[in-house]
């Protein structure tokens, strides 16, 4: 990744990663996609690459990434879904033209109208929310169990009980604390 810029959190479902671009939203916040150029690396590394990309789009899509976070969010704990958070999903599934197409290899690819179609590659990101928040796909939407964090994840492992949206940074983070409470309510215990 460029240097300067926080790494992305990747995972399995292209929405809620997304929806990762803004980290700690409870705590210090990190703006993973601060610029034009930031976005278009993380759609790059998402197989939706453009090559161009306005403010104005930057704006667009941190409108949709918030959207599908209040949504998601919602739809976790079975909540009324936010009316102005689907009017914004809705519409930028609309405004696309994106076509899935399969590879020799027999994976998905998208394919945009145009190679500087950012609403297309946003267009893609929606509709992937549309089918998690309204249950079409095999998983449950759950909270990261982080205090500082609580992104929305979709947890697809065999219990259906994950607790954070990534065990890397969340999950160990929560796991070294407890760690670290131990070792000073014990201080003689062996390592």
């Amino acid at each position: 990744m460029r240097a300067g810029f926080p790494d992305f959190r990747l995972g399995n479902v292209l929405a809620t990663s997304f929806t990762g671009t803004l980290s700690e939203r409870h705590g210090d916040a990190v703006e993973r996609i601060p610029t034009p150029q930031r976005l278009m690396d993380w759609l790059a590394v998402n197989g939706l690459a453009v090559e161009g990309c306005t403010t104005a789009q930057l704006d667009l899509a941190r409108e949709l990434r918030e959207s599908i976070h209040a949504a998601a969010t919602a739809a976790a704990i079975h909540d009324a879904l936010p009316t102005s958070a689907v009017q914004v999903i809705n519409d930028r599934s609309a405004q696309g033209r994106a076509a899935a197409v399969l590879t020799p290899e027999g994976k998905r690819r998208w394919l945009l109208s145009s190679a500087s179609c950012v609403e297309d590659a946003l267009s893609v990101i929606a509709a992937d929310a549309i089918s998690i928040i309204a249950g079409e796909r095999d998983g449950r939407l759950a909270l990261c169990a982080s205090p500082t964090c609580q992104a929305a994840f979709f947890d697809t492992s065999q219990s259906r009980t994950r607790r954070w949206c990534d065990m890397n940074t969340c999950g160990n983070r929560q796991k070294k604390a407890r760690f670290n409470a131990s070792r000073r309510k014990n201080p003689g215990s062996a390592d």
